[in-house]
């Protein structure tokens, strides 16, 4: 994962020590979603009929679920953080309205994964709106901390893991503390609940689907790939922040985030083949080994066209369902399952010790002869004994031949 560089470390270092303590209380309600401006650029004309439509379906407040997945999902996604606002809780058809006590930033300091929640949050600079105010900073680290700890107190079942935060930030940025737990609360216990099991197996497991559908959908690359050993941690960081950590636009994220939230649950997994296949030109340019297209995929240029890639992704969905996969999935672990074995026992014949050897002779000693001789003297005692058992019985035969003559 992306490193900070050192000034953001050294700031980083800084707030460390300022954000477990308490703020007072206009700073603590304070409105983070109004300095939130990544998103200001001149709308297309595309961008400005398809706002205007959106509004126009929020006055009417007549629309079903399923309009409002068809405006995430389509070309441009909910335009602007504003309608996101408003549009996000209804995709995930969550209750704005409930409200209950927040606990303290001191009150969840006692949790077991306070300290690394904390070390991640402040890891996370690059997220924040450029320019926001220092006192406004601390105040969203704060909302930040407590949003995620909030809700895996909530349910202890609940493993938090780095990159977590990178997806809490996002909602936190867009519709604030309250709504942004609603929206957690549900993620955390649907689309990212198997990322948030004691172990990653599962999510292990999941990433094998990629390569399942590159199998698919174009042979010559998944065979490129697999033939350098590529493996599925570039993709990692992609699957667990949904692609929060990974990208430098904000308005890619929150673009992908529309998506993701009118969709399938493993639709992130679907997305990082497409966007895989969509560099193909790049990777095939790449010489044929682990490190350099490793290297090539874990950096994703800012120049990519997603709505290109949200297309891919949708039709391989459909072309390539996850019940679909799973036969290619468990044959590509079984197939690396063994080739693991194969190496350890490789690795083993050749760091042998001289002292297998008795172990191998034991294998061809009866076992009659081993219930008397335990140690690798009584063996080799027994092996003796036994061959001149035979050479008396070779010599006693021969005497008996000896009558004939």
């Amino acid at each position: 994962m992306e490193e900070n560089s050192e000034f953001e470390q050294i700031e980083a270092d800084s707030l460390m020590n300022n954000i477990g303590h308490s703020i007072d209380d206009q700073e603590k309600d304070m409105d983070t979603r109004s300095e939130l401006k990544f998103d200001e650029y001149k709308e297309s004309e595309e961008e400005t009929v398809k706002r205007r439509e959106i509004e126009k379906a929020l006055q009417t407040n007549s629309f079903s679920l399923n309009v409002w997945k068809k405006f995430a999902v389509q070309k441009h996604g909910l335009i602007n953080d504003e309608l996101r606002r408003k549009i996000w809780p209804l995709l995930l058809e969550v209750d704005t309205d409930l409200t209950e006590v927040v606990p303290s930033l001191e009150e969840l300091s006692t949790h077991k994964e306070y300290d690394q929640v904390v070390l991640d949050v402040n890891r996370s600079l690059k997220r924040f709106p450029p320019g926001i105010p220092y006192k406004q900073r601390l105040a969203l680290q704060d909302q930040l901390t407590i949003l995620i700890l909030r809700v895996i107190m909530k349910y202890p079942d609940l493993r938090y893991y780095q990159g977590y935060h990178d997806v809490a930030i996002t909602f936190l940025l867009v519709v604030g503390e309250v709504v942004a737990f609603r929206i957690m609360e549900v993620l955390s216990t649907e689309h990212l609940r198997e990322c948030m099991e004691p172990t990653m197996e599962k999510t292990s497991y999941r990433l094998n689907y990629i390569y399942a559908m590159i199998q698919n959908a174009d042979k010559q690359l998944h065979d490129y790939m697999d033939r350098a050993g590529v493996g599925t941690m570039f993709a990692l960081p992609w699957f667990l922040t949904w692609f929060g950590h990974s990208l430098n636009q904000y308005k890619d994220v929150v673009r992908l985030y529309d998506f993701f939230l009118a969709s399938p649950p493993l639709m992130p997994l679907y997305v990082a083949a497409a966007l895989v296949i969509y560099r193909r030109k790049e990777i095939l340019y790449e010489p044929c080994d682990m490190a350099s297209i490793h290297c090539l995929l874990s950096q994703i240029p800012d120049n990519l066209d997603f709505e290109q890639i949200l297309i891919s992704a949708a039709k391989y969905y459909k072309s390539y369902p996850p019940e679909r996969l799973e036969k290619d999935v468990k044959k590509r672990i079984q197939r690396e399952l063994d080739q693991r074995k194969k190496e350890e026992r490789l690795r083993n014949a050749r760091n042998r010790k001289p002292n297998d050897n008795w172990i191998r002779i034991h294998n061809y000693v009866p076992h009659w002869l081993m219930l008397h001789y335990r140690n690798k003297y009584g063996i080799l005692f027994a092996t003796a004994t036994v061959l001149i058992g035979i050479y008396a019985y070779l010599k006693a035969t021969e005497k008996d031949f000896s009558l004939f003559k």
